[in-house]
């Protein structure tokens, strides 16, 4: 007896890229691992850019009481941090991988967000990039 159907399709296709939803790892401090995660439901992937995605979270992070400890980072960057049924990296915080081809460039209007390969179930990590190129440098963890 099986108890998965393996002609099931993957959730990352399972939506239409114009109701996609997203999970943004918002980092306030590397080496304290403090992060929060934010669920974007019904997503158009087909229509936002990367500075649309910037917008959007910033106006969350400012609205919503649960990011009131993130609001003194000035978030200025977009990363994958996985793909859909991908393998995660072993740092729980960001990729270190990828710096090249998973950012995001947030100068580019014309750039839809699935042209980046997002999709479905994709997992962003939000970040100041000051921060991350001084924890990449030296990637020690603290502990309160």
């Amino acid at each position: 007896m099986v108890d998965c159907d393996i002609e099931e399709p993957l959730t990352s296709g399972s939506k239409p890229l114009t109701s996609s939803t997203l999970t943004i790892r918002v980092v306030k401090s590397f080496p304290y691992r403090n992060v929060k995660n934010m669920v974007l439901q019904n997503y158009d992937l087909q229509s936002k850019t990367a500075r649309d995605l910037l917008d959007d979270c910033l106006e969350r992070i400012n609205k919503e009481g649960a990011f009131r400890p993130f609001r003194n980072v000035n978030y200025n960057r977009l990363k994958i941090y996985t793909h859909a049924h991908g393998s995660k990296t072993v740092n729980l915080v960001i990729n270190f991988d990828h710096d090249e081809d998973w950012v995001l460039d947030l100068q580019n209007n014309d750039k839809k967000l699935c042209q980046y390969g997002i999709e479905n179930e994709t997992e962003i990590t939000l970040f100041n990039l000051e921060d991350y190129l001084k924890f990449k440098a030296n990637p020690e963890e603290k502990w309160l």
